[in-house]
């Protein structure tokens, strides 16, 4: 009777796998902030992509770690590049062809200081005094954009919280031959404390300052409202909010708001902090992984990014 009259539901489809890529072969390297996640090499991401498509999965969400790293992020935009290397494996097997191939546009994880754009500083070396320059990294994003599609990127998910990033990626996407890539874009990102365990995942943590002259006040709705609004218009064909339980209430507003299929995305901290519970037998884990994606169902995310997706599959498949 209860599932029967059951409100709010949970689907594998409607979960989305974080992976991240690192060169290397046969490389599977527990991610000591997140227990039970790896940074792995394209071959071992290979045996984990076929495990999400078995468990009916809706897609993977792709993150790569360079092997080196500069100023101009050219790790990231490099049509050889770590991402773009993982995609056309994952293409290439027709088992994984049921699996959305979601990419992150970002630039933190290949720029040599860490931060989401262009670093213009001030004085010489590390410097407390500099300035993210937009439009400087508009470009580059575009660039990586448009380098993920052409290695297969079924969407391309900017998530650096640039102004105007939506329309240039648009224009270049369009422009390249990619008219029918759709754009998740990372619409309200708000400068959160739970993203810390992911720094160390992905070995992006900035290496001075901080990134909030660019993420999002999270005591701000409103301006929550008005960057999604921003992003609709400049042509985002799904929007992203992130972290996901800290703010349901923006979830909610953002659902009421728009007609656009949304996703929440349960950030490491929300992972890293349940697993905690669950290792100390503070919380029964399957019973709170579940509650804890129905919130974001209840919310209005219609699809969730979350670390737990393989093992809330097994629950509900």
């Amino acid at each position: 009777m209860r599932s029967l009259v059951r409100e709010t539901h949970l689907r594998p489809g409607g979960l989305i796998y974080p992976l991240f890529l690192v060169p290397g072969e046969g490389i599977r390297r527990p991610i000591a902030t997140m227990p039970g996640c790896f940074n792995l090499s394209v071959d071992e991401a290979l045996k984990d992509a076929t495990e999400c498509a078995a468990l009916g999965l809706g897609g993977l969400l792709l993150f790569g770690l360079p092997a080196e790293k500069d100023e101009a992020a050219s790790g990231a935009w490099n049509g050889d590049g770590i991402v773009q290397t993982g995609l056309r494996a994952l293409r290439a097997e027709r088992g994984l062809s049921r699996l959305v191939m979601i990419a992150d546009v970002c630039l933190c994880e290949y720029t040599s200081h860490g931060h989401c754009g262009v670093v213009t500083r001030g004085g010489e070396g590390i410097s407390a005094d500099y300035e993210i320059d937009n439009d400087a990294s508009l470009k580059l994003l575009v660039k990586t954009a448009v380098s993920l599609a052409s290695a297969g990127a079924d969407v391309v998910a900017p998530s650096d919280m640039m102004d105007g990033r939506v329309a240039a990626i648009r224009s270049a996407l369009d422009a390249g031959g990619h008219q029918q890539t759709p754009i998740l874009s990372y619409a309200a990102k708000v400068a959160s404390a739970f993203y810390g365990p992911f720094r160390a995942a992905a070995d992006s943590a900035p290496q001075f300052g901080d990134r909030r002259s660019y993420q999002m006040d999270g005591a701000n709705l409103r301006e929550a409202m008005r960057e999604i609004d921003q992003d609709v218009a400049e042509g985002a064909d799904m929007i992203l909010m992130k972290p996901a339980m800290p703010y349901l209430d923006v979830v909610r507003a953002a659902r009421e708001r728009f007609d656009l299929p949304i996703g929440a995305y349960q950030v490491s901290g929300e992972y890293s902090m349940l697993s905690a519970a669950f290792e100390r037998g503070w919380l029964e884990r399957d019973q709170t992984i579940l509650e804890s994606l129905i919130s974001l169902r209840r919310a209005g995310a219609d699809f969730v990014v979350t670390y737990f997706a393989k093992h809330a599959a097994r629950l509900i498949g």
